[in-house]
């Protein structure tokens, strides 16, 4: 459905993107990641037409982005980070507006909207002003809008960002609805967002994919005795649980030789180990025990969605930057 082939785009004399090829299946959802100014954004606003490569194809269904343009944005559902809203347009009016855009036949319009609305949890403020609404709302608005036309292609740029954890839980469900019937490419920094919804996650790094696979095969792909961090140790996560006082046992846990880091869970414990794991395991026991606890489980997991990423492009994992691309404004 969406096909790249040797994407290269320049603003002056930076490289957005570097000889860029990946296809997206008809009917999957595919997450792109990526730190800030790798080049999602620019890959995107090429395959709506927005701007132009330098060299190289992309097409949509079969449509040159560039040769057939309004025949691809009569495919392409998009929603920008920052959706370009009127504030004096009601929600309902405002997606009528939008479909007059895009030409949609008025018969079963009002259904149509409807269904939209709903999809998108905007029925209590669906003659609100648009200007008057909430951060989350107009994120609503912004993928109702993408929505109108019934488009077989959806590209989504950090659709959830801002949005609340119950909110972020409602829109992921209605993406993973669109799995088999639409084609979706989301650009997010969120990487359990991407995790849980995506067949297959692209990874950028400066405009060249280093990384290309399922989630999950992509986090066995990492070495299996641990994962690389930034200064070149090896990282190992291990579960610990105990009955007994938690503060104390973390306390012991922190002081053991090796432990780079404690991330607290409701159960227990995820101990990052640095340097050899089978030496630092039982002193992990040990501590616990010496502490006053008594050990329930000790367990291995395997690197993170977020180690994978770190390895794959060297850099911190992004948190609510916005994705600037080079030679673009915000």
């Amino acid at each position: 459905m969406i096909k790249v082939e040797n994407l290269t785009r320049r603003f002056g004399k930076t490289l957005a993107l570097s000889d860029l090829s990946f296809q997206v299946a008809q009917g999957s959802i595919v997450g792109f990641l990526g730190p800030n100014g790798a080049g999602k954004s620019t890959t995107m606003k090429i395959l709506t037409g927005s701007v132009a490569p330098t060299s190289g194809t992309a097409s949509v269904s079969g449509f040159d982005v560039m040769d057939d343009p309004l025949a691809v944005r009569r495919l392409v559902g998009f929603m920008p980070e920052n959706v370009a809203l009127y504030a004096d347009d009601t929600v309902l009016a405002f997606l009528r507006f939008v479909a007059d855009l895009k030409n949609v036949p008025t018969d079963q319009l009002d259904q149509h909207l409807d269904t939209i609305i709903k999809q998108c949890g905007l029925q209590d403020v669906r003659h609100k002003l648009v200007g008057n609404l909430s951060h989350g709302f107009t994120k609503r608005v912004g993928l109702a809008q993408a929505l109108v036309g019934d488009p077989p292609v959806l590209i989504l740029d950090e659709p959830t960002s801002g949005l609340d954890p119950h909110q972020i839980v409602e829109i992921r469900e209605l993406i993973k609805s669109f799995r088999g019937h639409r084609t979706v490419l989301i650009s997010s920094h969120i990487l359990s967002e991407i995790s849980a919804t995506c067949d297959r996650v692209l990874i950028l790094k400066e405009g060249v994919l280093v990384g290309e696979n399922t989630p999950d095969n992509l986090m066995e792909s990492v070495d299996a005795s641990g994962d690389e961090t930034q200064d070149g140790n090896v990282v190992q996560r291990v579960v610990l649980s105990w009955d007994g006082d938690r503060e104390a046992v973390t306390d012991a846990l922190r002081k053991v030789a090796g432990v780079e880091d404690l991330i607290i869970t409701d159960d227990g414990v995820e101990v990052l180990i640095g340097g050899n794991p089978i030496e630092v395991r039982p002193k992990l026991v040990e501590s616990v025990i010496k502490a006053g606890g008594r050990l329930q489980n000790i367990q291995d997991i395997g690197p993170s969605l977020e180690d994978m990423f770190l390895r794959l492009t060297g850099v911190d994992v992004p948190e609510d930057e916005a994705d600037d691309e080079p030679g673009e404004t915000s």
